[in-house]
């Protein structure tokens, strides 16, 4: 049997199908459908789920501010840099702007490790957004002042790290296959489209020892 059956097998036997299917779907969306609120009871649901997840010697630095009401995300999103490699795309247009955030702050000073545990929050807020038919974009430049400016008082004593833009998509992301050696840069197409290439296994996949 080939690797490429094997790799087939593996998945379908785990019940790993359906977990792919939600990676995939998982991207950086930039554009949202404004008019289609996610509701405060998601965004509670979301910082819930990512209390739980590991972190390293369980000291826990992280905190969340949630951002949806429409003058405070208009605000933070004036202190927002979007998709470096679309020179000349300043950010969403009104209407397809973000209608929630979620930033992650972290208690004191970043230590050794606050980045993994950020790493992890951040990808498992994705991961249910997109199971629940939403998405997210991970943003990590900004202006930090305009973000502790629009949380307040509760923004404190503490550093942000990540600013996460959420919202229903109102874009398509694909993933191509990239040959070894190719542009990894994301591109849109002129139907809009949104092209994320990606590695092939046998490029990831270091080999030991025969």
């Amino acid at each position: 049997m080939g690797d490429r059956e094997m790799l087939r097998q593996a998945k379908l036997s785990l019940g790993l199908l359906d977990f792919e299917d939600t990676v995939r779907t998982c991207r950086s969306y930039r554009r949202f459908k404004e008019d289609e609120p996610l509701g405060r009871g998601f965004l509670l649901a979301l910082v819930d789920i990512a209390r739980k997840v590991a972190s390293a010697a369980n000291r826990q630095p992280l905190r969340y501010a949630i951002v949806d009401e429409p003058s405070a995300c208009a605000e933070l999103l004036g202190g927002l840099r979007w998709a470096g490699a679309l020179a000349d795309w300043d950010g969403p247009a009104e209407g397809e702007r973000p209608s929630a955030y979620l930033v992650i702050f972290c208690e004191g000073d970043p230590g050794k490790f606050t980045w993994c545990d950020c790493g992890i929050a951040a990808q498992t807020i994705a991961l249910a957004s997109v199971e629940a038919g939403a998405g997210l974009c991970m943003l990590a430049s900004f202006d930090p002042r305009v973000v502790c400016d629009v949380v307040g008082e509760g923004a404190k004593g503490l550093t942000p790290l990540l600013v996460l833009a959420l919202g229903v998509p109102a874009e398509t992301c694909v993933l191509e296959t990239a040959e070894p050696g190719a542009n990894l840069n994301y591109w849109r197409g002129p139907d809009g489209v949104h092209h994320v290439p990606k590695r092939t296994l046998a490029e990831v996949l270091i080999k030991g020892k025969e």
